[in-house]
This record gives structure tokens, C-alpha cells and sequence, in this order.
């Protein structure tokens, strides 16, 4: 979701449908040994050499945390200079060709455009550009690329590029001036489009050569192994669409409209216009301003020429989540509306149907379907592709798609396999947010990935916070076993709260929404690192990064319109932390703390392991291992809900059985597939410890099952860390089962490698 408002009041499934029937009518029926005392002395010393200042927030997370934590990330800044030793890195990763990128798990890092090449650090609320600084096209340089590329990107998603309702003069350019009442803050959301054939004048030097600053920026990126994807927004438009750069022959959306009418299939936007009868024209009401709290007027309050609490609709149209009225809610879109896709107000659809069976279909076969209904369609579904092809002729190599299970999935199933035709390798992204829709907008709607936010980002969040267990991770990762390379998985991304922000976890631990005396206080983001590993290694879907993540971002500050905890979407503001390591255009981290700078060390390593490149076991199959560790009682009983105490999950953690294995900790197995002509094979146990306090001394159990999948005999097997260098483990195989000895302490996980010669498989011995 795009987050369209700042207050906390992100609709519901059943809001939704409330305000909207005919969302629940479009998808009806769709279906380790201790570490040596040297480290432990280097790390005291490294404590010591902090400043005090890094200590925040000790109220929240107890001081073990702090300390805990950094052992996690010790290894990548043990050296007196760590940002030197994060430039080493990379240094050494040269670039890919376009071949091998494709070939590997994607990991995509996303950029909020306006504010990645942000240098200006005065983050004045509602400040303007000239007080706060906006990124520029031109600021993501080659170097900006090298950095991103060496954290083992492979997609770069672009985000905010499409040319959205502002607060500024581009009248010189031909740009009609947006009238601030439907402008969410001065800056704009980046989804409400209002000219989906150029970009956002604000991020080029030269407002009037922006499209050509971007071809660049798209080309630069492709030089360095990169994909480029950036947004479509299917469901709604900014309330004032005018494109002032449609190619000859495309109309805008509306322009054709019958206006008179409700609905009309050919019609681009729903009108708020009383018909008595179907089809007859009837009484039309004009647009009115939603009553907006004091924190919520246009520009803060601020005199403007054209905020007046007025906006001149007639007819009012259909508000963007939905909302039939003329005047909508504070909390609705406002400032966007609706796309009609050929759905009747009564949710009956207007366009062909899909039949069933293409669930099993190609992209090629869908694409053969809709050449033979082309006449039958809705204007809207041939206004989206117009526009999904012109960006692919410009080189954009994907597109993430906003609100998708808003829209109906026969839409879907068209634009994607016209899409898929002109580009085969075309990267797509949705959101959705209903996991029974998941399998229709994949299997028919032909979307390459969905994110996995409902199940596994909720799930590893309450872990984080000890409201729930890890059996919940492998409990997730099952429902999803069939179409588990589709499930995109993160941490953040522009609509979730900040880890470093101290509201992210507390928010969950208070069962309160928000906390606003939390939001402008920052943590010690290592505590998110176990969650990190389990995300970017348990399946083989992509891996997302939002900027500044990988270097604990806290979003601390209030904008304006958008609030502390979130990196706001509606303001110019600059991203502090991200600023440091940008060191005004060196990325090389030379005004980063050391803290900001092991982190990214840390994210640099399993990012760049996570793609299979090195470790390709990780794009092979998965195995749980957490049922084979858990007691019986925890097997049974490991589901914990939100309103269990803090002291049953104590309890639980301390039944741990002989394993040492408890709800803080989550264990499994990713392996290559053996074949007759295989000649070796790389397999990975990855093991993770969520608490933030206490070491883990673990007697990891490897079923029967598993190692006769594994096809080894009996003995002792060496294996090595390839993610946090713990001392030397091995796995110990007795009567086909298998046993690793490992102690972990607080929020560390390991990677441990196992690689099988063919002939050694029969020897019962292995090479690392």
C-alpha cells in the first residue's frame, strides 16, 4: 500500500470492502563453540572506543543488547578504519553482466528518488526545496552505483519517478501548477500520478530535459549490471491527470468520459452521479473537501493562492480506495481517484472472463486469449499497457504495481502477458496484501513475485518483539511452499516503520498503534539482524532493501506532513543516516558512526551471499529443521498469541529441550539437488538467534530424512561459517542421523556450509 496518509489509520481488508463492495466483489471466489578470548578483548576495546552517544535508548533495549549485537557485526570492523574496509568490499565486487544477473535470487534496492542524492541535511518542517534539498537523476553517478552494486543488488527500483501532483512553479515547462488542498504535502505523493509519460520535473537539474536525465540514469544503471524498475499505479491517478507529454493518439484518462453517467465501461473514472435507472443520466454532485484536522491542512496552514478549501470537480469523482461520495474522509485517498476497469458499482464485471484453467497457462498462452477479445475491452486496460510499453521502450526492465488486488486479476493476466511479449524477462512486483488472492494474482494475473508482508514480515516483526515464537516462521513458510519463489521478502520498505526507529518494536510490545513519544527516539538497529538472515536466505524468492536500511535509518525526525518512524513520502526532507555513508557524493561512509558502518558491512555479506552466486545452495531447496529441535510441548504449543504475557513466553524459552533450541531460535536447511552427474554439492544449515540477551549453546539435530536426501554416510563431516566466521563446526552423522554442536551468542546467526564431493558421499567424509 502507498501509505496515502500520515495518520495511523492504514485501511483494513474489511474497511476497505466497507467503503468499497466492489474490492470484495473483484476478487469473490478467486482464489558455536564460545569465540576466542581475543575476539571477546577485541570487542571490549571496540566498546570502549565508542562514544556514549551510541548508548541511546536504554530504557527500551537493556544494555546487553548493545553489546550483544555488535558481535554480530564485529567482524566487519575490527579494522582501526572500517568505512576503509567496507570500500575494499566494494572494490572487489566488479560488475556482472547482464547474463549472470539474471541467473541469480534478485535482490532488489529500492531508492526513493527525491531523497536518495539529498544532500542537505536541515530537515525543516515543511520546508521547501530551497530550504531542504531534493535528489536529482544526476546524483545517482556511477559511483552511487558502484556502492549499490557491491551490496549485491541486482534491481534497482526507482521509486517516485512517474511525474506526480506537486507544490511548485514548472508553468515555464508547460506544467499546470497542482492545487495544494488535494496535494498531500509540499513534495507530493509519489502516488498520485498526474503525467504518466514523463517524470517528476523536481529530480532533474534541467526541468525541461527530465526525461532525457532519466533515459541516462537508466542507461548508467544498465552499465553496471543493474535492472531498472520503477512504479505503476493501477488503481487511481492524482484527482487533477493531465499529461502534457502523451505521445500522438493516446488520449488522457477521462478525456472520453461520459460524465453524465455513474459507469460506463469506456469510461476511465467512476462519477459520484445519482442514476436512478441503469444507463440514464441522473443527478451529479460536485467534489468537496474532506474536513481535515488542524495537522493535516495544505502546507501546514501556510497562505497559498490556490488553497482556498476548495478544488473545482464537477462531477466529483470516485475518491482512489474506493470512497463513493462526493465529499470523502480525511482518511480516504483524497487526493487521488479511482480507475474504473470495467467493474459494474455492483461488482458484476463488463469484460471477458478468464477461464480457470489458465491458471496453468503461459504468459504466451494468456497473451494468445486476450488478441482475440482486443475490441472487448475496457479503455482503462489499454490506457495501462500504452503506458507499461512505452517504459518499456525507454529500457525499464520491471515494474512494481501499488494496491494490485484492487484491481481485478483478468487486468493483470492481459498486462502482464503483453508485457511478458515485448520483454520475457520483464521483472513484475505487486502488492498484495491477501494471502487467499495470492495464488489467483500469480498462477492468472502472471505477477512474478508478491510481497510476503501478511505472513512472514508480520511474523519475523513479533519475534523481534517476543510476542510470538519462531515455529511461526516455519509455520509461514509452509503455506506458501508451492509458490514460495514468488513470496518477495523484507524489512522495510517506504510504507513500514523504520527499524531503527524505537516505535517499530513498541509499538507491537504496547499493542498500540503508535507511540508519537517513541517516534523521534532511535535504536541500536542490530537487533533486526537475526530477522534479516532468516528473510534473505529461507526461500528462493528476491530479497528487498529499502535505502538507508542497511545503515539503521531511523526516520527521528517530523517532516511536515509525514510523521517520525516512516522516511516520509510527501516531503522534501534529507535521510540522515543514509547521508553520512553518502559523504556528500563519496559513498564511502566517511562520516558514518562505526555503528552505521559494521551494519552495512553485515547487510554487504548477506546480501551478497544471498544471491547464490557463491553459496548456491541457497538457490536450491529448503528444509525445516525447526520441528526436529523444538520439544513436543513446543511443537504443539508453539503458537503465541498477542495477548500472551511476556512471562509465558519466558516460560516457553526456558523448556527448551536438550537442543537448546527455543522460540528464539529458528534453524533450517537449504541444499543444491543431487544428481546422477553431480559432482559435488553445497549444503547450508543457517541457524539464527532472536534474543537479545542471551547465548544459545545448541546440539542441532538433523533428521533421518535429511540426510538421506543428503545421501551421506556415517562420520564427521567439517563445515564453515560463511556468514559470521564462528570457530569450526562439524556435523557429526551416526545411524543417519546427524548432529552440529554450536553456541550463538545474543542476535547471531551463522551460515554453515557443507560441500560433498561424489566420491567422498560414499566414504563418509567431505571438503569444505
Amino acid at each position: 500500500m502507498s501509505f496515502l496518509s500520515p495518520i495511523d489509520s492504514r485501511v483494513t481488508q474489511s474497511q476497505q470492502a466497507a467503503k468499497f463492495p466492489i474490492m470484495a466483489l473483484l476478487t469473490k471466489g478467486a482464489k558455536a563453540p564460545q569465540r576466542r578470548q581475543s575476539r571477546q578483548s577485541s570487542l571490549s576495546l571496540f566498546l570502549q572506543s565508542l562514544p556514549s552517544a551510541y548508548l541511546f535508548n536504554a530504557s527500551l533495549f537493556r544494555a546487553p543488547l548493545f553489546s550483544a549485537s555488535l558481535l554480530t557485526a564485529l567482524l566487519f570492523s575490527f579494522s582501526a578504519n572500517a568505512n576503509t574496509f567496507a570500500q575494499v568490499l566494494d572494490n572487489e565486487l566488479q560488475p556482472k553482466s547482464e547474463s549472470e544477473v539474471m541467473t541469480l535470487k534478485p535482490v532488489v534496492y529500492q531508492i526513493f528518488t527525491r531523497l536518495y542524492g539529498n544532500k542537505n541535511p536541515t530537515n525543516k518542517p515543511w520546508g521547501t526545496i530551497a530550504d531542504n534539498g531534493v535528489g536529482k537523476f544526476n546524483d545517482i553517478d556511477d559511483v552511487a552505483l558502484n556502492s549499490i552494486k557491491g551490496l549485491g543488488v541486482t534491481h534497482v527500483w526507482y521509486t517516485g519517478v512517474p511525474h506526480h501532483a506537486l507544490i511548485g512553479d514548472y508553468s515555464e515547462i508547460g506544467v499546470s501548477a497542482d492545487d495544494p488542498d488535494v496535494v498531500k504535502g509540499r513534495a507530493g505523493s509519489p502516488y498520485a500520478v498526474k503525467d504518466y509519460y514523463n517524470v517528476n520535473p523536481d529530480l532533474a537539474v534541467n526541468p525541461v530535459n527530465r526525461l532525457a536525465e532519466f533515459e541516462a540514469l537508466i542507461a548508467r544503471t544498465h552499465q553496471h549490471g543493474l535492472k531498472v524498475i520503477i512504479d505503476i499505479v493501477p488503481n487511481h491517478v492524482a484527482r487533477h491527470y493531465q499529461s502534457v507529454s502523451k505521445p500522438q493518439g493516446v488520449r488522457d484518462f477521462g478525456e472520453d468520459d461520459d460524465t453524465s453517467l455513474e459507469y460506463a465501461k469506456n469510461n476511465n473514472f467512476y462519477y459520484v452521479v445519482d442514476n436512478s435507472v441503469k444507463g440514464t443520466k441522473g443527478q451529479a454532485h460536485a467534489f468537496e473537501m474532506p474536513s481535515l484536522p488542524a495537522e493535516l491542512k495544505p502546507l501546514g496552514g501556510e497562505a497559498h493562492p490556490l488553497s482556498d478549501g476548495k478544488f473545482d470537480e464537477f462531477p466529483a469523482k470516485w475518491t482512489g480506495n474506493g470512497s463513493r461520495l462526493a465529499k470523502p474522509d480525511a482518511n480516504d485517498w483524497y487526493e487521488t481517484v479511482k480507475i474504473n476497469y470495467g467493474v459494474r458499482p455492483d461488482g458484476t464485471y463488463d469484460f471477458p472472463r478468464l477461464p480457470a484453467k489458465f491458471a496453468t497457462f503461459t504468459e504466451a498462452q494468456h497473451y494468445a486469449f486476450w488478441q482475440q477479445h482486443l475490441a472487448e475491452l475496457p479503455s482503462s486496460w489499454i490506457k495501462f499497457n500504452q503506458i507499461a510499453q512505452y517504459w518499456l521502450a525507454k529500457g525499464v526492465d520491471g515494474f512494481r504495481y501499488d494496491m494490485a488486488e484492487m484491481v481485478p486479476v483478468e487486468f493483470w493476466s492481459y498486462l502482464n502477458s503483453q508485457i511478458k511479449h515485448t520483454n520475457p524477462d520483464a521483472f513484475i512486483l505487486a502488492e498484495v496484501y491477501n494471502p487467499k488472492l495470492y495464488r489467483d494474482y500469480i498462477q492468472l494475473g502472471k505477477m512474478d513475485y508478491l510481497y510476503d508482508k501478511v505472513d512472514l514480515y508480520d511474523t519475523l516483526k513479533a519475534v523481534m518483539a517476543g510476542k510470538t515464537s519462531t515455529a511461526n516462521i516455519a509455520a509461514d513458510q509452509a503455506k506458501v511452499h508451492d509458490i514460495e519463489s514468488h513470496m518477495l521478502h523484507f524489512l522495510e520498505n517506504h510504507d513500514e516503520q523504520r527499524i531503527g526507529n524505537a516505535v517499530f518494536l513498541a509499538s507491537l510490545q504496547t499493542n498500540k498503534p503508535t507511540n508519537s513519544s517513541l517516534e523521534t527516539q532511535a535504536v541500536n538497529p542490530h537487533y533486526a539482524l537475526p530477522a534479516m538472515v532468516v528473510s534473505a536466505t529461507i526461500g528462493t524468492s528476491p530479497t528487498l532493501v529499502y535505502f538507508g536500511q542497511e545503515v539503521g535509518e531511523a526516520a527521528i525526525d517530523n517532516p511536515g506532513f509525514g510523521h517520525a518512524s516512516r522516511t516520509s513520502i510527501f516531503d522534501y526532507v534529507g535521510v540522515p543516516a543514509h547521508q553520512r555513508w553518502m559523504n556528500n557524493g563519496k559513498f564511502d561512509g566517511g562520516q558514518s558512526t562505526a555503528l552505521e558502518t559494521s551494519l552495512r558491512a553485515y547487510y554487504q555479506k548477506l546480501l551478497n551471499l544471498s544471491t547464490g552466486q557463491t553459496a548456491p545452495a541457497l538457490l536450491g531447496q529448503y528444509y525445516s529443521l525447526d520441528a526436529a529441535n523444538r520439544n513436543k510441548n513446543d511443537a504443539t504449543q508453539s503458537h503465541i498469541t498477542e495477548s500472551n504475557s511476556a512471562q509465558s513466553m519466558s516460560t516457553q524459552n526456558s523448556s527448551a529441550n536438550e537442543t537448546g533450541y527455543d522460540d528464539s531460535t529458528f534453524a533450517f536447511a537449504r541444499f543444491e539437488v543431487i544428481s546422477s552427474t553431480s559432482k559435488q554439492t553445497q549444503k547450508l544449515i543457517v541457524v539464527s538467534n532472536f534474543s537479545q540477551t542471551e547465548s544459545k549453546a545448541l546440539q542441532l539435530k538433523l533428521p533421518k530424512e535429511l540426510i538421506h536426501q543428503w545421501q551421506l554416510k556415517d562420520g564427521v563431516y567439517p563445515l564453515k561459517d560463511l556468514l559470521e566466521d564462528h570457530e569450526t563446526s562439524q556435523l557429526q552423522l551416526e545411524q543417519g542421523k546427524g548432529k552440529i554442536a554450536l553456541t550463538l551468542a545474543p542476535l547471531s546467526s551463522a551460515i554453515l556450509s557443507l560441500i560433498v564431493v561424489a566420491d567422498e558421499r560414499k566414504s563418509g567424509s567431505a571438503s569444505k
